[in-house]
């Protein structure tokens, strides 16, 4: 099993900034792919940006050039949130998928006022 953390979610000002961290415990394998996804009422839940072991982003095109994904290794990742608007307000989750395995962490509320 994996658990894993998420941390740095909170209010912020349309236009401000905000850092996600997600750390990792478990079986944790060392090649594995960890991302952010988030959903607000009514809607699904969405990709905002993953990246891979070796460092290969991707993101969502409503985020590319405000956020920023990164990872310090196999354990922990980040997600950088600028230029913030009202329709990012969302319940943010960390994702790990590892073999056909795929694992969240509890969800961490960003609300962006405008």
């Amino acid at each position: 099993q994996v658990q894993l953390v998420e941390s740095g979610g909170g209010l912020v000002q349309a236009g401000g900034s905000l850092r996600l961290s997600c750390t990792a415990s478990g079986r944790v394998f060392s090649i594995n792919d960890m991302g952010w996804y988030r959903q607000s009422p009514g809607n699904q839940r969405e990709m905002v940006a993953k990246i891979t072991t070796t460092g290969f982003p991707d993101y969502a095109y409503t985020v590319k050039g405000r956020f920023t994904i990164s990872r310090d290794n196999e354990k922990t990742v980040y997600l950088q949130m600028n230029s913030l608007k009202p329709e990012d307000t969302a319940v943010y989750y960390c994702n790990l998928a590892q073999e056909r395995d795929n694992y969240w962490g509890q969800g961490t509320q960003v609300t962006v006022s405008s």
